[in-house]
């Protein structure tokens, strides 16, 4: 009898304290979801400059670096969609032509109006200059936007942080903390890139 009575108090203890550990657990907020639904948006945008790759350059640099984007924002659209499917909220459309990439309205998070850029995001002029060069002038210039896009989502992530209570569900935080460290890594290697391209001077 006594021993059955240990165990109950046990089990009550142990119910006790998963219930407080969910109560601490922080919770996601509005703020979480539309940053993850603008970055679905974001990303989408990457996929479509690098899809421009394969007809217009032949360096495997470029090659590489477009197929590193490539597969590291599948994934992470991939990441975001199914945290928006669990938590039972709207999933935006990630699957668009170049046209509609550049020209369509992406809300940034905490903004009401719905006909400005998210960050970095290239314009529909910007993206038919990208579409429209090739050899050394797409190499240039693809590096340039995905720098400005690049840096567009560092200004996403820092936006979410600074927002009273967002970022602070685990998932969250790990995803924006990532996002937040792949992109400089990738910024720091474009960035090298465009300026190992850049004519040497020839002053003596």
């Amino acid at each position: 009898m006594k021993s059955l009575a240990l165990l109950v108090t046990a089990v009550t203890m142990a119910g006790g304290s998963a219930v407080a550990s969910a109560q601490s657990t922080p919770t996601y907020t509005q703020a979480d979801v539309r940053f993850m639904q603008g970055m679905i948006g974001h990303h989408s945008q990457a996929l479509a400059m690098v899809a421009l790759i394969p007809a217009r350059t032949t360096r495997p640099d470029i090659r590489a670096l477009g197929q590193r984007i490539k597969v590291s924002q599948q994934d992470e659209i991939a990441l975001m969609k199914q945290w928006l499917r669990d938590r039972h909220q709207q999933i935006p459309a990630s699957e668009m032509s170049h046209g509609d990439m550049s020209s369509h309205a992406m809300q940034m998070p905490g903004m009401p109006m719905s006909d400005t850029l998210m960050p970095g995001m290239l314009t529909p002029a910007q993206m038919t200059e990208l579409t429209n060069a090739s050899g050394a002038e797409f190499e240039a210039l693809f590096l340039k936007d995905m720098i400005q896009h690049h840096e567009g989502a560092l200004a996403m992530v820092a936006r979410l942080l600074g927002t009273t209570g967002a970022g602070q569900e685990p998932e969250v935080f790990r995803f924006a903390a990532e996002v937040d460290t792949d992109q400089r890594a990738e910024i720091a290697r474009m960035g090298a890139l465009l300026n190992a391209m850049q004519p040497r001077s020839t002053t003596r």
